[in-house]
């Protein structure tokens, strides 16, 4: 609902309804918002949206000379015309078809992270295996490019990463908590404009099973994905 066009109405008629029925207070906040995209919680943590001049998904496709995709499957890589594309993730998705360079990354059970669920709950992980043949974990790439553009990062390690992310966000450190929102700044989203469409509201999961790279690869989901769109008469027989 959020990602249309006039997503901001929608999210500030929410904010309204949350306020107008006591939702959002002091001591418990009713009003949330589900994301659909793995990573995007922790993105808005650590402000990944376009600066002032910036330019938003549809705003880089089909205008930019050299696009770097970090795990971006999701996208209509027909939109990225005659970009020169960078690919960094796994599994050899929609995005590494699209790739001129294909940078491989640990999937997240050959490396240890942080994440943030929808919930802003943050996570950590353990690796459990070492990456294949060339891959690397995702900072480890990132530090290397780095080098190589004359930008070096300043961390050489996963502790020093840790300990300069900590530093600039303390909240990332308190694992398997979620920071205490703010109801005033749900009053604030409920001041947002805009008119709403006559549109309806669509689902963006399309094939349940199906849903990311991992899945999409697969033998089993894809089998599952047949079975839904057949109705499951396979299985009944």
């Amino acid at each position: 609902a959020l990602a249309r066009a006039d997503g901001a109405a929608v999210l500030g008629q929410a904010a309204k309804l949350a306020a107008a029925v006591n939702a959002a207070r002091a001591d418990w906040n009713g009003f949330a918002v589900l994301h659909n995209a793995a990573g995007r919680v922790g993105g808005l943590d650590l402000g990944f949206v376009p600066g002032e001049g910036g330019r938003n998904v549809a705003g880089m496709l089909g205008e930019m000379e050299l696009l770097f995709l970090l795990g971006a499957d999701e996208i209509d890589m027909a939109k990225t015309g005659g970009a020169f594309v960078v690919y960094i993730g796994t599994h050899g998705d929609q995005g590494a078809h699209r790739a001129n360079v294909i940078l491989p990354a640990a999937a997240y059970t050959e490396k240890s992270a942080t994440y943030v669920n929808t919930e802003g709950r943050v996570q950590q992980t353990n690796r459990a295996g070492f990456a294949p043949g060339e891959a690397r974990e995702d900072w480890a790439i990132l530090r290397a490019l780095s080098d190589v553009l004359g930008k070096k990062l300043p961390f050489d390690s996963l502790p020093q990463l840790r300990a300069k992310l900590y530093g600039e966000y303390p909240h990332l450190a308190r694992i398997d908590q979620v920071a205490a929102g703010n109801a005033e700044d749900i009053t604030g989203v409920a001041k947002l404009g805009g008119r709403l469409n006559k549109g309806t509201f669509t689902s963006p999961v399309t094939d349940f099973y199906l849903t990311n790279p991992i899945a999409r690869a697969s033998a089993v989901m894809a089998e599952c994905s047949a079975l839904a769109k057949s109705g499951f008469k396979q299985a009944a027989e």
